[in-house]
């Protein structure tokens, strides 16, 4: 999978699915930064950095299917 990159370009460009994927997966990024940087969280927000990891996890392995599914019907033989 040394092209990932470029399968992720081609698939944001061409399948809104997979950007929207793309996006969701930074929000949880973003929002996972701002509760690591707190000195204190609450139980809500511990609960909430739980099931963001999940959720970018998720994401996360939607995504590489998607890639494996594009990299196999676009392999040249």
């Amino acid at each position: 999978m040394s092209q990932t990159p470029d399968i992720q370009q081609i698939l944001s460009s061409e399948d809104p699915q997979f950007r929207q994927w793309i996006e969701e997966h930074h929000q949880c990024e973003a929002r996972l930064n701002e509760l690591f940087g707190k000195k204190e969280v609450s139980t809500d927000e511990e609960l909430e950095e739980k099931t963001l990891k999940k959720r970018k996890l998720h994401l996360k392995d939607q995504m590489a299917a998607k890639i494996r599914s594009w990299e196999s019907s676009n392999a040249t033989v």
